[in-house]
C-alpha cells in the first residue's frame, strides 16, 4: 500500500444546509488532515482513508454564525475540535464508488456512505501523478447531536436537519 498526500491548494472539504426554509447557507473547514493508503488510485476499492476535520476552522462567511457553530450549541470546539471519518469498506458502482465508513461528530459516531466520482488521473507541470475524487453525502445533523434550532414565525425552522457534505481532493504520492 503506498501512501497519499492530499493537497490542499486544490482540495475542499464543504458542506451545505438549508437556511429560513428558502437558502442554503454553504462553508467549508479551512483546516484538516487525511491519511489515504491504496495499492491503485485508479481502483479506489483498495484504498484506507482517515479524515480529521478541524472543527475550529469552520468559515460560513460570518463570524458570528461560525462562532455560533463553535458553541455548545452545535459542535462544541472546547470539547469537540474535530470531526472524524475512517472508511470501513469501498465497493465499486459502475464507473463511481461507494466509501463508506464511521463519522464520528463529538461523541457520537454513525455508519454514513460518500457516493465518490473517480475525477481521473494526470501529471502535474513537476512530473507528479495526481488523482483527482468527489466526494458527496447527506447526514441528519440531528442524529449528531447537532439540534439547536429556532422556531421561524413563517412556521418554519431556522436551521435545516439535512446537512449536505462534499469533499473534493486531489491526491499526490506522499
Amino acid at each position: 500500500m503506498a501512501k497519499w498526500t492530499v493537497d490542499q491548494s486544490h482540495s475542499s472539504v464543504g458542506f451545505e444546509v438549508k437556511h429560513m426554509m428558502v437558502s442554503k447557507v454553504k462553508g467549508q473547514f479551512g483546516s484538516y488532515t487525511a491519511d489515504v493508503e491504496a495499492a491503485d488510485l485508479t481502483d479506489l476499492t483498495t484504498a484506507s482513508i482517515a479524515f480529521k476535520f478541524d472543527v475550529t476552522s469552520i468559515n460560513t462567511h460570518s463570524e458570528d454564525r461560525d462562532n455560533h457553530l463553535k458553541s455548545g450549541d452545535f459542535f462544541d470546539t472546547e470539547k469537540y475540535p474535530t470531526i472524524d471519518f475512517k472508511s470501513t469498506s469501498i465497493t465499486k458502482d459502475g464507473d463511481d464508488y461507494k466509501v463508506t465508513g464511521d463519522l464520528t461528530i463529538k461523541d457520537v459516531t454513525k455508519p454514513v456512505t460518500f457516493d465518490v466520482e473517480f475525477g481521473g488521473k494526470g501529471t502535474n507541470p513537476w512530473g507528479v501523478e495526481v488523482y483527482g475524487f468527489e466526494a458527496e453525502t447527506k447526514i441528519n445533523r440531528e442524529d449528531f447531536g447537532l439540534t439547536w434550532n429556532a422556531v421561524l414565525e413563517s412556521g418554519g425552522v431556522l436551521v435545516g436537519k439535512d446537512i449536505k457534505i462534499k469533499v473534493e481532493l486531489e491526491v499526490n504520492p506522499a
